[in-house]
């Protein structure tokens, strides 16, 4: 597997941090974020950091490209695309493996279709892609869960903290999600209520988009995805994992 990125992707709430971090710590690996919002500090419970997750049985899992921007500033599938080079060439650099995870479809293909920007080329990446699958219903149910548990951990303070410091409301609107919704109640556009209902049906329209950008990078850009029932164990998504990278050695040989 020297030199192949690993991809761990999947809808909103399917639990992709966790899994690449438990693969990760199985395969001397570490983590570069695929999350368009998870790039910008002090937006940590809004954008599902969940920082905890890189640690395992104690031990830190290195992640890359996140808290490195600050809110407000405008970052891009262009500044991603040179900030992954850079990150995946150090992790090889010191021999370890690297593992991209999140669910920012676009930025995903930046790097493995190789996109050009304004005459500036990017070398290909030998990459293997996993995608988590969940039961819709199920998917349904852990969003609400996690928008509950991520209001009562502080989401709206948060928030209004980022306006304090002078981030401005527009900038907070056009990321979307949490920071859309929970803006417009601080900013007397929504009842609490209001907030609540039509962000948990927007997070529910995210997820069905991802969906369709995964189908569509599989089905029509030529990207093989394979695909992994979310519910299962960790230890036999880990072993699902290294079975396809053995045949995928066993057949370049």
């Amino acid at each position: 597997m020297e030199n192949k990125l690993i991809v761990i992707t999947g809808p909103t709430a399917c639990g992709k941090t966790t899994f690449a971090a438990q693969l990760a710590a199985q395969m001397n690996g570490e983590i570069i974020s695929a999350d368009s919002r998870q790039v910008y500090r002090r937006m940590d419970i809004g954008t599902g950091k969940d920082l905890d997750d890189y640690v395992i049985d104690g031990q830190a899992v290195p992640y890359h490209l996140i808290d490195i921007a600050e809110p407000g500033t405008r970052y891009n599938v262009y500044q991603y695309q040179h900030d992954f080079h850079e990150a995946y060439n150090d992790i090889l650099s010191r021999g370890r493996q690297p593992i991209l995870c999140g669910g920012t479809g676009l930025y995903i293909e930046s790097v493995l279709k190789a996109y050009e920007f304004d005459g500036r080329e990017c070398p290909p990446v030998d990459s293997i892609v996993f995608a988590l699958k969940i039961d819709r219903d199920l998917r349904r149910e852990k969003i609400s869960q996690r928008l509950k548990a991520r209001l009562e951990e502080g989401m709206v303070d948060e928030i209004k903290s980022l306006i304090g410091e002078g981030v401005p409301t527009e900038r907070l609107i056009r990321y979307g999600l949490e920071y859309k919704f929970v803006t417009l109640y601080l900013l007397g556009q929504l009842t609490y209520d209001e907030m609540y209902t039509q962000l948990e049906i927007a997070i529910h329209q995210f997820a069905k988009r991802q969906m369709t950008w995964f189908r569509g990078m599989e089905e029509r850009r030529g990207t093989p995805i394979i695909w992994i029932e979310a519910t299962l164990h960790a230890a036999e998504k880990i072993q699902i994992v290294r079975q396809h990278l053995e045949d995928r050695n066993a057949a370049s040989e």
